[in-house]
């Protein structure tokens, strides 16, 4: 069927898009725009992520051309959602965003053709012959766990001959500020790749919370991590529920006065303990705009797809710079290379998973760890647990060598990460720890 004859509904808004290419469309030759609009209605597109980048992101689609969408998310609709994502009403409070925002969007747009396939769950419920079925993927998400989950199983869908290539187009929001990126498995940069890039969470060390606070932080830090679960063991703190914020913020403002630091709130209170970044609307239209136009541009190759990372800095007036992010060679997913750290002679093994675990560039929350020739500590199961708790107390320069491969697995992420391991400093822990830092 011809691009022009398709219904107004359809895509008569891009046509002229589909029939007049870039200038820097790579494949001018073999361009064709009756492919270019089948592609759009034949294409099946995932979406994951239905909150305030995926309402956009779902919008945008269907009324871009595409036919065939599914979308993925685990949550469900609550009250604070409403300000931003547009797609769902005070009576859909409760129910599944996925759900919700797939027939909200058939309903609106009245398109016989349009198919959105709605999946109220995790990414991680879903077999890898799930993921073959999708042309491209977009990722909505607000979790840095399940974006390395998803982008290592794109990764590994990829064989030697390049089959299963599927692209992925990522979008993150925080306040003014965003980002786009286009991630081709296996030969761009993957989402791993790029964790040095993340604004690492604030953290406050436990001797001063608990012992020299000076800030408002340190007392609100103080309430959520030393005296909950002092007073609710085994109870996680519901910052949805009015009498437990109410209650951490009492207690920690009853801390603040004790040392006589000023400016603890209840806002404030929340934005520690819930590690909130405002969402702002605006944001999430600028970069899921930015997303689909990349999806749109790999699946009708109208003009050359982005290379491969978009900042949008909003809070710096108006500012954007695009660049192409490398490959790192020593990558989990997608390298093939050891990532090298140094250990100090002093530490025990506890104290070394401690270490890597707060690196920016693993951030693995329940590692295990092995070598060639043993188990150094194994989360799971049980039994293994026990057994290899002992090696904790070890120094860790008993149980493995200068040179050693360690391995490292994460029970929430689908890869291992490979760490060539060095020693360095003296086998006593000095009295000044900083002074060996340096």
């Amino acid at each position: 069927m011809s691009v022009a004859t398709h219904s107004a509904r359809d895509i008569s808004s891009i046509e002229s898009i589909l029939r007049n290419i870039g200038p820097y469309n790579e494949v001018p030759d073999e361009y064709n725009a009756d492919e270019a609009a089948e592609a759009l209605r034949t294409t099946t597109v995932l979406v994951i992520g239905a909150g305030g980048l995926g309402c956009e992101i779902l919008k945008n689609l269907a009324l871009t051309g595409f036919k065939k969408i599914h979308v993925i998310d685990m949550d469900t609709i609550d009250v604070s959602n409403l300000n931003r994502q547009f797609l769902f009403r005070p009576k859909d409070v409760g129910h599944s965003k996925a759900e919700v925002a797939a027939r909200f969007i058939q309903e609106r747009i009245g398109d016989e053709e349009l198919k959105i396939t709605p999946y109220f769950g995790k990414i991680q419920d879903k077999p890898l012959e799930y993921y073959r079925q999708f042309g491209v993927i977009v990722c909505g998400l607000d979790s840095i766990e399940a974006r390395r989950w998803i982008n290592a199983t794109v990764v590994s869908l990829v064989d030697s001959e390049l089959n299963n290539l599927i692209p992925m187009v990522d979008g993150g929001t925080e306040g003014f500020r965003g980002q786009s990126r286009v991630i081709l498995p296996t030969l761009t940069s993957c989402y791993e790749c790029t964790l040095d890039l993340l604004s690492p969470k604030t953290t406050y060390p436990v001797c001063t919370i608990a012992n020299t606070p000076r800030l408002p932080e340190h007392c609100i830090e103080f309430a959520s991590v030393i005296e909950w679960p002092k007073h609710f063991p085994g109870r996680k703190f519901d910052a949805d529920d009015p009498e437990s914020v109410q209650w951490m913020y009492e207690t920690a403002l009853a801390r603040a006065k004790l040392f006589n630091i000023q400016g603890v709130t209840k806002q404030l209170t929340l934005g520690v303990v819930k590690n909130i970044i405002p969402a702002i609307a605006s944001t999430n239209a600028i970069i899921a705009a930015s997303c689909c136009n990349e999806a749109f541009k790999i699946v009708t190759n109208t003009n050359p797809i982005l290379n491969n990372y978009m900042m949008y800095a909003g809070d710096e007036s108006i500012f954007t710079y695009t660049y192409a992010h490398s490959r790192r060679p020593n990558c989990p997913v997608c390298g093939n290379m050891s990532k090298k750290v140094i250990a100090k002679n002093w530490w025990t093994l506890d104290r070394f998973i401690e270490e890597i675990s707060g690196k920016q560039e693993i951030q693995m929350s329940s590692p295990s760890l092995t070598t060639a020739e043993k188990s150094l500590y194994l989360r799971n199961p049980p039994n293994l647990e026990q057994a290899t708790r002992p090696n904790l107390a070890k120094k860790f320069n008993t149980l493995v060598r200068a040179g050693d491969e360690v391995v490292i697995t994460d029970p929430n992420l689908p890869i291992s990460l490979r760490l060539t391991v060095e020693f360095t400093g003296p086998e006593v822990e000095p009295d000044d720890v900083n002074s060996s830092l340096m």
